[in-house]
């Protein structure tokens, strides 16, 4: 084994861990949409219903999220979305995050109706950690796709080692 800085360590370390891709939405102050790309998404409890996903103090979504009662939605990519994901996760920004798939913006929190899954959240804590905000949020509602009985159909995108995978 090398010997290397700590936080670098830790980096190399995690990529090992395979982790499901999201993209987190919400609006911003001026009800402009936001997005962003995750793996650090959890599940907390199911009493309450609530997630819990690392976001990066630098984005405009956790910008959008510093007010208590906040809404966001957490969208489960398949293997369809990786364009999406990349969107979200470098360079564009604004609406020009949202030009790419079926996003319905008419709601509270955009979300991605070609998603495996949609989180619809209300902010319930934040907690601010180094580089990040821990932000726990309360399910208000789910959007699960059509494809939840047809194990066949169910293909998350995965994020390891830098690169996007599928099973």
């Amino acid at each position: 084994m090398k010997v290397v800085d700590i936080g670098q360590a830790m980096k190399e370390g995690m990529r090992r861990l395979a982790s499901g891709v999201c993209v987190i939405t919400a609006s911003d102050a001026n009800g402009e949409p936001c997005a962003m790309t995750a793996t650090s998404v959890t599940s907390v409890s199911d009493s309450p219903a609530s997630l819990l996903v690392c976001i990066n103090e630098d984005t405009r979504v956790y910008e959008a999220l510093q007010l208590p009662n906040s809404k966001f939605c957490i969208n489960l990519l398949s293997a369809e979305h990786e364009e999406i994901s990349n969107r979200c996760a470098f360079g564009d920004s604004g609406l020009s995050r949202f030009e790419l798939g079926d996003w319905n913006m008419s709601a509270t929190e955009p979300y991605l109706e070609s998603a495996l899954a949609c989180f619809m959240c209300t902010r319930d804590e934040m907690i601010d950690y180094g580089t990040h905000g821990i932000l726990i949020g309360r399910i208000d509602r789910v959007l699960v796709n059509e494809t939840e009985g047809d194990i066949e159909k169910i293909n998350p995108l995965v994020y390891l080692n830098g690169n996007y995978h599928t099973l």
